[in-house]
């Protein structure tokens, strides 16, 4: 047999909607730290994916400023925002490869006008040197994936402008106020459409974590769908692939997702963790790359159950075609390398026992 082709060469092949020696398994790259479990998983196969930007921002007219303060050990910081209009100002506290937002922009509807002009102000340009010399640098272990951001309504639940609680009460109450800023992110995301497409990245997410049970399928239809098919006709003009990261659950949204010119659903996260099996996906996704993540919940099961229930999930999709396994959220620290080589097993072992259903070298 030929050598298993790198393990950016396996993603890749699977991105496209193709079926190779094995199921591809990725991880981000904050989630597994260098050791000798991370050497032999990445020696099996094991692609790292890193995520970078390609475009960078700047506000030409907003003064910015932070302060940093520690409240017993924990780093928190407020950044101001200074417009005509008034101050905006946030609370993050690092958090790993994340932030908590302990206060968002937002806090009245005497906010909006200076939240306007700080979104409006925002320019954007390309910034694809950082990328293509990170992904050079670190060859073939690893796949590269670029972002647009959130989807523009999206960006006001749960980005950084607007607590989820409040846009939910300001949709009821302020809805014309909520459209003013959501038409101006449109606006500002159309304008990085092409930067993105034109980048040294093969493929890119657009947005993400969507709670169908906050936004309805009909606002779902109406306010996500265009602008995924609006990049994608971007993307798909220069040879590049798109997806999403739907996580959480998508029953309610499945056939609308089914509509998009999206090319993967990433991060989709089976049952018992969410309302959709996999083999519920597959029927509902038939044209789509499958790029999901292993349910968090079964991390907490031993090495035995994780290996079998990684072969069920195989099973369940009955082809191998377009299919990635990923982990694309946190694992208990204490189990994560039991996890990540019982999954590992699973994969190899699923191969090994069903030749018929991959492409042997």
């Amino acid at each position: 047999m030929k050598p298993l082709p790198t393990p950016k060469k396996q993603v890749e092949h699977a991105l496209h909607g193709n079926i190779g020696a094995k199921v591809p398994f990725t991880i981000y790259e904050s989630m597994i730290p260098q050791c000798a479990v991370e050497r032999e998983l990445r020696n099996r196969g094991l692609c790292i994916v890193f995520r970078h930007n390609v475009v960078k921002s700047y506000y030409p007219n907003v003064k910015i400023r932070h302060e940093t303060t520690f409240e017993n050990s924990r780093q928190l910081i407020r950044k101001y925002f200074e417009t005509p209009y008034g101050t905006l100002s946030n609370l993050i506290e690092p958090a790993g490869f994340t932030v908590w937002h302990h206060e968002k922009l937002f806090k009245s509807p005497d906010d909006y006008q200076a939240l306007r002009f700080l979104l409006q102000d925002q320019v954007f340009k390309p910034d694809y040197e950082a990328f293509a010399k990170a992904e050079q640098a670190f060859g073939e272990d690893a796949i590269f994936r670029t972002t647009f951001g959130l989807e523009p309504l999206q960006d006001l639940i749960s980005g950084e402008y607007i607590k989820m609680q409040d846009f939910c009460m300001e949709w009821m109450v302020n809805r014309d106020e909520i459209l003013k800023l959501y038409e101006i992110l449109v606006e500002k995301k159309r304008s990085i459409y092409n930067i993105v497409a034109e980048s040294p990245a093969s493929h890119a997410n657009y947005g993400g974590n969507v709670v169908a049970e906050i936004i309805c399928k009909e606002t779902f239809e109406e306010y996500f769908v265009p602008h995924y098919n609006e990049a994608a006709e971007a993307m798909h003009k220069n040879g590049k692939l798109i997806g999403c990261h739907f996580d959480a659950n998508c029953s309610l949204i499945a056939e609308s997702i089914n509509s998009t010119d999206l090319d993967y659903v990433e991060a989709f996260t089976p049952a018992p963790d969410t309302d959709m099996t996999l083999a519920e996906a597959r029927k509902a996704w038939p044209d789509k790359v499958l790029w999901i993540n292993f349910p968090s919940s079964v991390h907490l099961e031993d090495t035995a159950k994780v290996k079998q229930i990684t072969c069920e999930l195989l099973e369940q999709t009955g082809s191998m075609e377009g299919l990635l396994m990923g982990i694309t959220e946190d694992m208990p620290p204490e189990k994560w390398q039991q996890s990540c080589l019982a999954i590992m097993d699973g994969l190899e072992n699923h191969a090994a026992d069903h030749p018929e259903k991959y492409q042997l070298n």
